[in-house]
C-alpha cells in the first residue's frame, strides 16, 4: 500500500498516509490517472444533466485541475517559456527554476487548456471511458518517458529517474495501454496509442538535444501534451 500512497501523495493533492519517493508509487501511475479521470468524466456525465455541455466541460476540467493541483500545467508552462530557440542548456535551466510564468508558457497553457475544454464539451455518455483512457495513458507516459530519459539538473525529476525500476515503468505502461485500449475498443484507441509513443519518443530527443536531458517540468509537460493529444485522437472520426 506505501507504493499506492506514494502514487497519490505525486500526482494529486489528496492527502495520504506513509508514502514514500514518487518513483516508488509508479507502477500505480496509469491507476491513479484512470481514477482522476473517473473523477473528472463522471462531473462530465453529471454536470451535463442540468448545465449546457461547454458549463458541464468546463466544471469536469475544474476537477481535475483541482484535483492534481495544477503540477503538470505549471511543468508545462515552465518548459515552453525555458526551450526557446537559441538558448542555453544554461540558461534553460536558470528558467525551469524561475517561477514566473512568460508569454510562451502562457500561450501553451491557454492552448492545451482551451483543447481540453473543447473534448470534454463533445463528449456525452462516452465521457468517462474516454477520460479514465486519457489520463491513465498520460500517466504512464510519464513513467515511460522518465526511464527512457537521463535527467539534467537536480530536483525531484532527476530523483524520480533514477529511482524508476524497468518493472515498473514496464507495468506502467502496460497498464496505461491496456486502459486505453479496452475502455475504447476502436482505431482511434489503437491510433492514440501510438501518437502517445511518437509523442514519447519525440520529447526524449529534444530534450536531450536541447538541455542535455530532461527536469521534472519537462515530465509534466510530457503528461500534459499525452493528454491533450489522447484526447484529439479518440475524438476524431477514424473508426468511421
Amino acid at each position: 500500500m506505501g507504493r499506492f500512497w506514494a502514487a497519490i501523495q505525486f500526482l494529486t493533492i489528496v492527502p495520504a498516509p506513509g508514502g514514500g519517493p514518487p518513483a516508488h508509487g509508479a507502477v500505480f501511475f496509469p491507476l491513479i490517472g484512470a481514477l482522476l479521470g473517473l473523477a473528472a468524466g463522471g462531473t462530465r456525465v453529471l454536470a451535463g444533466k442540468w448545465f449546457p455541455a461547454p458549463i458541464a466541460a468546463l466544471l469536469a476540467l475544474g476537477v481535475l485541475i483541482t484535483l492534481t493541483g495544477a503540477l503538470h500545467e505549471d511543468g508545462l508552462a515552465d518548459v515552453f517559456d525555458a526551450f526557446r530557440a537559441g538558448r542555453s542548456p544554461e540558461r534553460i535551466q536558470a528558467i525551469l527554476k524561475d517561477s514566473r510564468i512568460g508569454v510562451y508558457g502562457a500561450v501553451a497553457l491557454v492552448m492545451t487548456l482551451l483543447l481540453r475544454w473543447q473534448a470534454i464539451a463533445f463528449l456525452q455518455v462516452g465521457a468517462i471511458p474516454v477520460l479514465v483512457g486519457a489520463t491513465a495513458a498520460s500517466r504512464g507516459a510519464m513513467v515511460v518517458f522518465a526511464y527512457a530519459s537521463r535527467p539534467a539538473g537536480d530536483g525531484l525529476g532527476k530523483a524520480f529517474c533514477q529511482g524508476l525500476r524497468r518493472t515498473d515503468a514496464g507495468a506502467a505502461a502496460l497498464h496505461s495501454a491496456a486502459a486505453l485500449l479496452l475502455l475504447n475498443r476502436s482505431l482511434n484507441a489503437v491510433a492514440a496509442l501510438a501518437g502517445n509513443a511518437l509523442a514519447v519518443a519525440a520529447a526524449r530527443a529534444y530534450f536531450h538535444r536541447r538541455a542535455g536531458g530532461i527536469t521534472g517540468d519537462c515530465i509534466g509537460a510530457v503528461c500534459q501534451i499525452s493528454e491533450t493529444l489522447t484526447l484529439l485522437i479518440l475524438l476524431c472520426p477514424l473508426s468511421t
